[in-house]
């Protein structure tokens, strides 16, 4: 019996390409994701649509996004797909190691992770991981990776994440700029303050000394923490050290610490999983990353 055409279910290759378009928020940014002409996606998008009877999505800007419809039919979709994945892994014959795929911000890569990639890998020989270096969250939850690190206060929805390495914020400066400001919180005002992200570092370690923080124009802001860094062994301003996090460059630097006060990060590194992963090679990745970061 021909199951291709059943009229139990849409295409397969029609229903992930519904998934990716919800995804890209776009059927331009879809098609080139998945090598296929725009027209190709419209027709395989209208394909599941016709046999819903309902559309799925609807244009917003110079994109589209999905109608609630389509927000409830798509998440049932993926987590079907999901377990379709996890049987896969689960009982086909391995031709392989196993990939496990980690997001994570460039300053976190160059400062904690490279240096113990082959640790983490020798822990199991039959692991690969596939590490993706973006300044953007990836999509945990939907896929998009196995674990990502994020810096941040938590709270993030539809995934678990557990804080792996928590920060000691004390300021740091190129040794002129140190000797001509000093140690005391006004020494500090009076040079720029160099930060990524925002100012919620600084706002932690001036709040210890009484003092409110607000935005200044002359701070300078930088995408990447390492360049942050960077630009305080210039002598561009004064940034702040993240132990354990910097113990290394600001060593290699050359940077010096102004004075003893140093604060708890409001912030603090975390390691993302999708809710309910069951991939052991997964899980096993995260406990050993969270063991390393506790020996950090």
């Amino acid at each position: 019996m021909d199951h291709s055409s059943s009229p139990e279910r849409p295409p397969l290759d029609a229903l992930d390409t519904v998934c990716v378009v919800a995804r890209q928020d776009s059927f331009s940014a879809a098609a080139e994701a998945l090598g296929l002409t725009h027209g190709a996606v419209s027709r395989r998008v209208a394909t599941v649509e016709a046999w819903l009877g309902t559309p799925l999505f609807e244009r917003h800007g110079r994109g589209v996004r999905l109608t609630p419809d389509g927000q409830r039919f798509v998440s049932r979709v993926e987590a079907a797909f999901r377990l379709i994945d996890e049987a896969a892994v689960r009982w086909r014959r391995r031709r392989g190691p196993e990939v496990v795929r980690i997001s994570v911000v460039p300053g976190f890569a160059k400062l904690w992770l490279f240096e113990r990639l082959a640790a983490l890998e020798q822990g199991d020989p039959a692991l690969r991981i596939e590490i993706a270096v973006e300044g953007r969250n990836a999509d945990v939850e939907g896929g998009e990776v196995d674990l990502a690190v994020r810096y941040g206060a938590g709270g993030w929805r539809g995934v678990e994440a557990v804080k792996l390495l928590l920060e000691r914020l004390y300021p740091v400066a190129h040794p002129r700029l140190a000797q001509r400001s000093g140690p005391s919180p006004e020494g500090l005002l009076r040079a720029p303050l160099l930060h990524d992200s925002d100012l919620t570092g600084w706002r932690a370690w001036f709040a210890s000394c009484g003092i409110t923080l607000k935005p200044r124009p002359q701070d300078r802001r930088f995408e990447d923490y390492t360049l942050v860094l960077a630009a305080a062994e210039a002598g561009l301003g004064i940034a702040l050290a993240r132990a354990p996090l910097s113990d290394r460059a600001i060593r290699a630097s050359g940077l010096v610490r102004l004075g003893e006060r140093e604060v708890a990060s409001p912030l603090a590194y975390h390691l993302l999983t999708r809710t309910g992963e069951t991939r052991p090679a997964v899980a096993a990745l995260a406990a050993r990353m969270t063991a390393l970061a506790r020996s950090t």
